[in-house]
């Protein structure tokens, strides 16, 4: 498997900082100097946890669990919140991307208009271009100009290929795409999609309409599909997730945005609730501001 980012680990640790404040430090301070859980204790905590974007039933469970036993002290909730955060992250899966050499990968990627999902498409491209890749990318949200035209700017500064067909059917635009990935021998074929929640009806079989497409004539090269969500949404974004999970069959996601957010506990959220792992994060505007999540250096962030 390659290797894309090489940001240092201080790095990172400073742009999670804002949540790692929010989520542990905030409740680590909460009850440091308390020497037993009294009522108004865990409410507190349950509260600041909400607060982080973690989540009222993911919060809840953790509070509850701290009731009615004496094993655990209010001195150990650091230690308690690092083993049950590294729990849910590991019960979601692997947060390697999947690649397979010698074939070709697809990627259905899905999102909200706004998220900055054709901006990773970009920066993703670039990583794989930078590993030797050929990468095609297909141009599926269609009926917004400014989203093609973006994605077609975003391709070029990657040095990747696109189709594009402007007001066409998007799941026309994915066929093309395919035939041609596979007849030029392309190693990735990204898929940009339409991210229109106002008429969830429409996008719904929208969605499921491309990725029929790909079942049909590529089941066995599509390797993820991915939802990409802002890491500012917050629980936002956990609804984001249950919506698009009706439509086609999610695998992972990847965070934007995540440098600066107080809102990172997300990637908890998400894993909790949808048991998705988090795969890619972004973390700055530079091409080079996309890296591969890891579930134990985001722990290490945010415990240290």
């Amino acid at each position: 498997m390659f290797k894309f980012f090489s940001d240092s680990f201080d790095n990172f640790k400073k742009k999670v900082s804002n949540t790692a404040s929010a989520l542990v430090g905030s409740v680590v301070g909460s009850v440091s100097d308390e020497e037993e859980f009294s009522e108004f204790v865990l409410e507190d905590m349950e509260d600041l946890l909400i607060s982080a974007d973690l989540g009222v039933n993911y919060s809840a469970e953790l509070v509850d669990n701290l009731r009615n036993q004496d094993r655990i002290k209010p001195s150990d909730v650091k230690n308690y919140l690092k083993n049950e955060f590294e729990k849910v992250l590991n019960d979601a899966g692997s947060n390697r991307l999947h690649y397979q050499d010698d074939e070709l990968n697809i990627y259905f990627i899905a999102g909200v208009n706004g998220v900055g999902k054709t901006t990773l498409i970009g920066k993703l491209a670039y990583k794989f271009k930078n590993e030797g890749k050929k990468v095609l990318i297909a141009a599926g949200d269609t009926f917004r100009a400014a989203a093609e035209e973006q994605l077609d700017i975003w391709s070029k500064r990657a040095g990747a290929d696109i189709v594009r067909r402007d007001k066409a059917d998007p799941a026309s635009v994915v066929y093309e795409a395919i035939q041609k990935a596979k007849n030029e021998n392309y190693d990735i074929l990204l898929v940009d999609t339409a991210g229109r929640l106002q008429n969830k009806y429409n996008l719904m079989e929208e969605l499921s309409k491309i990725k029929s497409v790909i079942d049909k004539n590529a089941a066995e090269n599509l390797k993820e599909c991915m939802l990409v969500l802002d890491a500012n949404t917050g629980q936002n974004g956990l609804q984001q997730a249950k919506v698009f999970a009706e439509a086609i069959d999610l695998t992972s996601v990847a965070l934007t945005k995540l440098d600066g957010s107080a809102k990172g506990a997300i990637v908890l959220a998400v894993a909790k609730e949808m048991k998705l792992p988090v795969k890619l994060v972004g973390v700055g505007e530079k091409m080079e501001d996309l890296r591969d999540f890891n579930s134990d250096e985001f722990i290490q962030a945010l415990f240290e």
